[in-house]
């Protein structure tokens, strides 16, 4: 609060600081980072001064009495300077905190066009994001078994009580498509968990893909299919 209050009005706390404080970051270095008005001059030791316009400044909040960018600026601003890791460990904090949600923060950045740190979050929010429609999704599913001669496999069907996106009975083998994994709740990262291990019990295979990877990535989700499908066989074979 020092800091802010030494730059003058109108100045928040911004970037790592910012970060820092609402507990998706950690400070850089020695220097606390503030954001003031473009035409103000201010060179105070142990801070770090970035002029930004009026519209970035009133882009903010206050957070235990201290004014600071809000968190969507803030994580923009994190994203030029974090490595790809970093950033989608910031952006999972925020969102396990409730600073905002990845969902939401990616409908934002629409607002954001052409500014620095855009891009770098919509390379990591893109991929997680994208959903396709449940007959483009069969479609594309459909042709990646065939690529590998895969008989064709039941959709949307019922297995041990659960209803699944595909399922290979002869196989053992069950498909989950997966939407973008950063806002799934505690509940239902629990019914996750509590499908998966249901089939595993069961003896079977569970595995999950993106709705990215089936449409942009197909040679990797053959080459699990195929891994699976293998293991799947020997284990067949073993059991007579």
């Amino acid at each position: 609060m020092a800091a802010v209050l030494a730059c003058g009005p109108n100045a928040v706390l911004s970037h790592g600081s910012a970060a820092a404080l609402w507990g998706f970051g950690t400070e850089r270095g020695d220097l606390i980072d503030i954001s003031v008005p473009a035409r103000r001059r201010s060179r105070l030791p142990g801070i770090r001064v970035h002029r930004r316009t009026e519209a970035i400044l009133r882009d903010a909040a206050v957070h235990e009495g201290i004014p600071l960018t809000s968190p969507i600026r803030t994580l923009i601003d994190q994203a030029t300077r974090l490595r790809p890791m970093q950033l989608e460990r910031a952006v999972n904090e925020a969102d396990k905190l409730d600073r905002v949600r990845a969902d939401a923060l990616h409908a934002s950045l629409n607002d954001y066009r052409n500014q620095p740190g855009v891009a770098p979050l919509r390379k990591l929010l893109d991929p997680l994001s994208f959903r396709l429609s449940d007959s483009e999704l069969e479609q594309l599913m459909r042709s990646l078994a065939g690529a590998i001669e895969l008989p064709v496999p039941e959709t949307k069907t019922w297995v041990n009580g659960y209803e699944v996106d595909f399922f290979w009975p002869e196989l053992g083998i069950v498909v989950e498509a997966d939407g973008l994994r950063y806002h799934r709740t505690a509940s239902q990262q629990r019914r996750g968990l509590e499908r998966d291990q249901a089939h595993l019990a069961a003896g079977m295979w569970p595995l999950r893909f993106s709705h990215w990877q089936i449409k942009y990535d197909p040679a990797h989700v053959q080459k699990i299919l195929r891994s699976a499908v293998a293991r799947a066989q020997a284990d067949a074979e073993r059991l007579g």
